[in-house]
């Protein structure tokens, strides 16, 4: 089953919440809402009720792959459209995928990290 806009958004703010160290606020605009873990951005989600989508960074070659595989699926929005992707509601897009979306955004951050600054993520 599809995710209509609103879960894919509530399932995204889920993911994100239930991982170690998370922030968010809306630093940018209120429309916005920014998921940090050690202040860098791993997740965006869009309160914009004519355009629901969420933002997570991605590995280059799995982001072209999965543009090519989900009509809904885009170069990021507001990023460096290589390393990030938006998800919107659509045909294949479930609460799985977009969990998964998720946590490797998150993953991907914390690999990025100083080992200092790893401590208290997975």
């Amino acid at each position: 089953m599809s995710a209509a806009g609103d879960r894919l958004q509530h399932t995204a703010r889920q993911a994100a919440l239930a991982l170690p160290n998370v922030s968010h606020g809306r630093p940018f605009t209120p429309r916005l809402d920014v998921y940090k873990v050690a202040g860098k951005v791993f997740l965006i989600v869009t309160d914009d009720p004519d355009e629901q989508i969420i933002t997570v960074k991605c590995e280059p070659e799995h982001a072209r792959a999965q543009e090519r595989g989900y009509a809904t699926i885009t170069p990021g929005r507001y990023l460096d459209k290589r390393n990030w992707i938006s998800l919107g509601p659509g045909p294949g897009i479930t609460r799985r995928l977009v969990t998964d979306a998720v946590e490797h955004s998150y993953d991907l951050v914390v690999e990025s990290l100083p080992q200092r600054d790893r401590s208290g993520a997975r």
